[in-house]
């Protein structure tokens, strides 16, 4: 008997991998949370059944997460991640000797727990000296602070369930407090490709406008996503990603990375004409 994993992108187009082994399953305070071992992208984990990450794509949504603001300011030192869970955003920070603390606040332990388990490519840097993890409420942990971290990364779910919190103005106002005078704020920010999703990214995008002087959209191919095609924000109280980019910094460096390099840098901000239409007319 064959098993399969299915995932609804929209109500009529379906996503499939072919499942080895039903690894891990649980219900924990928060949400579904499964593991399973696929034929072709090594071993996913799903939230309630969406893909969050598989062994074989992962690398480019945790590079373009991470890289990008990195490149543009050397200097970061403070970072706080928002979600997160399975580690593999922590583990690109820890490459980078001049980063001194990592704040992951991760609202559902059991992520964790099960990333560190069943993913420990992605896991492996959570218990590094330098990372401090906390199981906490992430909309509540930035509450009543100021100027204190270089770097934000929203690495959140979709704005469902526990993610839902993580979309708003209120959110949003919040992380700008709590970064320094030139601090970045990085968040996933959904697919173009279908209007459901798009209309999340839009509304995101027009509410970090509002506090941010500069907001930039970058894109990355990532093909377990829906539309294999995704979408983030670049918000910053100084830097354009663009003419603030420190190519020969960040080169210098010498990270062997999978997906991101500098060059790539530069073109992940040139968006296709019908995304930049949609976020200039502000709706799908």
């Amino acid at each position: 008997m064959e098993l399969w994993y299915s995932e609804n992108h929209t109500d009529n187009v379906r996503f499939s991998l072919k499942i080895k082994e039903h690894l891990f399953s649980t219900q924990s305070n928060f949400q579904r949370v499964d593991i399973l071992d696929t034929y072709e992208y090594g071993k996913l984990l799903t939230l309630d059944g969406l893909v969050m990450v598989t062994e074989r794509d992962e690398f480019v949504y945790h590079d373009m997460i991470v890289h990008p603001s990195m490149a543009v300011n050397p200097n970061i030192k403070n970072v706080l991640i928002i979600g997160g869970g399975d580690g593999g955003t922590a583990r690109e920070l820890m490459r980078y000797p001049n980063v001194q603390h990592v704040d992951m606040v991760e609202i559902d332990k059991m992520v964790v727990d099960a990333s560190r388990k069943f993913l420990p490519t992605m896991s492996s840097e959570l218990d590094n000296e330098r990372v401090n993890v906390l199981y906490e409420d992430g909309v509540e942990f930035i509450k009543n602070k100021n100027n204190f971290y270089d770097l934000i990364l929203i690495d959140s779910t979709d704005p469902i369930g526990p993610g839902e919190g993580l979309f708003t103005t209120e959110f949003y106002n919040n992380c700008f407090k709590v970064l320094k005078n030139e601090g970045i704020l990085v968040n996933q920010n959904e697919t173009p490709v279908y209007n459901e999703f798009f209309k999340v990214g839009i509304s995101s995008n027009i509410k970090l406008k509002k506090m941010f002087p500069i907001v930039e959209v970058y894109q990355a191919s990532i093909p377990t996503y829906p539309g294999g095609y995704w979408l983030f924000n670049f918000a910053s109280k100084k830097y354009n990603p663009i003419a603030d980019l420190k190519e020969d910094d960040w080169n210098s460096l010498g990270l062997k990375t999978k997906y991101y390099n500098t060059n790539l840098h530069i073109g992940a901000f040139s968006l296709p004409n019908y995304v930049k239409e949609k976020f200039e007319n502000g709706n799908v």
